[in-house]
């Protein structure tokens, strides 16, 4: 499903951020990614979006190498892939409904078809009642509902979380990560770049460390 082959990234002037990257995610596996700030985490999950281009190197995405994507490919990549941030993303002046929503509206979902779906996601993340409030008005445990509900509303092939439960207390760091568990089980391929390491060991599931553009698995 994933393959990194090779991989390098660098900005002009300064290091590599990534180095000889080579990574193979099979179809419906979740893996976590751990390492310090500054490691390349985020970068690694911007060049499976396309947000970032590889410097050298081959990145495969179901047998598509990303590195040859045209522009005009781009969005239709993207729609294959779910993302989570850390920071939610919400649009203030939407409420939830209508923050899942957009991801359907852009792509030209017909409006049964974007209820249907919309209300699907609300309430697999537990928030079907929320669905007229605002983001301001919910937790941050609930606003990270939101934007893991925006990111599967589309029923994604790939979903990837940046330090998706950075900002939560544990107990809701649990529910969350659990989520995307549970997603996984259900054959999404899940990758979740996090410093949490009690999840970590937690989970159990195949876990990578990222340091220093390198990767490694983790004992």
């Amino acid at each position: 499903m994933i393959e990194f082959i090779n991989v390098h990234k660098h900005y002009p002037g300064r290091r590599h951020v990534l180095r000889e990257l080579n990574l193979r995610l099979e179809k419906g596996e979740m893996v976590l990614i751990t390492g310090p700030s500054g490691a390349g985490k985020s970068t690694l999950l911007k060049l499976l979006t396309r947000l970032e281009a590889v410097s050298s190197g081959t990145l495969l995405v179901g047998g598509v190498d990303l590195t040859r994507l045209r522009r005009s490919q781009i969005p239709a990549h993207r729609r294959r892939v779910g993302v989570v941030f850390q920071d939610h993303k919400l649009l203030l002046d939407r409420n939830v409904y209508d923050n899942v929503a957009l991801t359907l509206q852009v792509a030209g979902f017909s409006a049964r078809q974007l209820d249907n779906r919309v209300r699907a996601a609300l309430d697999k993340v537990g928030l079907s009642e929320h669905w007229r409030e605002f983001p301001e008005t919910l937790s941050g445990g609930e606003q990270q509902r939101v934007g893991i509900a925006r990111a599967i509303v589309h029923t994604p092939e790939i979903l990837l979380a940046d330090e998706p439960t950075g900002n939560l207390d544990p107990a809701l760091s649990t529910e969350i990560l659990d989520m995307f568990r549970d997603f996984y089980r259900h054959g999404t391929t899940v990758l979740v770049a996090t410093h949490d390491q009690q999840q970590v060991e937690r989970l159990q599931v195949r876990t990578l460390h990222l340091d220093q553009g390198s990767l490694r698995e983790s004992s």
